[in-house]
């Protein structure tokens, strides 16, 4: 699971790009408890998803021209400039090039192989998400992709991301690792497209997953302030009890809470 810390390949930042921020802002507020606070005049309209005065992710309205309603993750990088060049060269894209975001550190929006935008952060002043892995924050990330093999080689090749398989009754789920981690650094999974038809009819995406105490109640707040149920919560031995989301513009997540890990 995801914590705040940060190594060189892992999620670090999130954020989302959606039509009407204020509408965002009061749904994720009546699912998690956040509250949206401005950046400030200079920021073009960005702000931060706040839980007890803690940064758990940003947001920023979008036009249509910049793409869909989306969360987009961000994974840590030493020099975002390499980064991008690198992603380049291993087939994938530069949608934003770096950029400096005033004293905070530099960023980037990348595409990789398949298509699948990503954010890339290089720290400064802001390190990162102050919260991770509780209630109200990220925890886990997943890649919902038509080539596995693809995929794993193109984020190992660009940001040294490590796969493992872990036997699990019907399959083999591909866990996600930042370079040279173990199974406590795991923070996320490859799953193929073709295993969801609902997944394969949206296409390949990161989804973002969410800590919550009770899914089930999130689930029935989401339907009841406008979002769509995307898979019913559910039960997995071993993982905990997890539900796929939208929110009312369109914009995919999950929610779970996480089983206890045995130790």
């Amino acid at each position: 699971m995801l914590t705040t810390r940060f190594v060189d390949g892992a999620p670090n930042w999130l954020d989302l790009g959606t039509p009407e921020i204020d509408g965002a802002a009061a749904f994720y507020g009546g699912l998690f408890g956040w509250r949206f606070q401005s950046a400030g005049p200079d920021a073009g309209g960005y702000g931060f998803f706040q839980l007890d005065g803690r940064t758990v992710a940003g947001g920023v309205q979008t036009t249509p021209e910049q793409g869909p309603p989306a969360w987009t993750v961000y994974f840590r990088s030493d020099d975002a400039q390499a980064t991008a060049k690198t992603a380049e060269q291993a087939h994938g894209g530069v949608v934003v090039q770096p950029t400096d975001v005033m004293d905070k550190g530099r960023m980037a929006l990348l595409s990789d192989q398949a298509g699948v935008p990503f954010g890339i952060w290089q720290p400064a002043l802001r390190k990162g998400v102050d919260l991770a892995g509780v209630p109200g924050s990220l925890c886990w990330v997943e890649l919902y992709t038509a080539d596995i093999a693809a995929a794993a080689a193109f984020y190992y090749k660009v940001l040294g991301l490590e796969t493992s398989g872990l036997p699990f009754p019907g399959g083999t789920y591909t866990c996600v690792n930042p370079p040279q981690g173990d199974e406590e650094s795991v923070f996320g999974g490859m799953v193929p497209l073709a295993e969801d038809p609902a997944e394969a009819q949206a296409g390949a995406y990161w989804l973002p997953y969410f800590e919550v105490e009770d899914p089930d109640a999130v689930v029935e707040k989401a339907q009841q302030t406008g979002g769509r149920v995307r898979m019913p919560a559910t039960t997995l031995e071993g993982v905990g009890r997890m539900a796929k989301l939208a929110d009312p513009y369109g914009a995919r997540f999950a929610v779970i809470r996480s089983e206890p890990q045995q130790t």
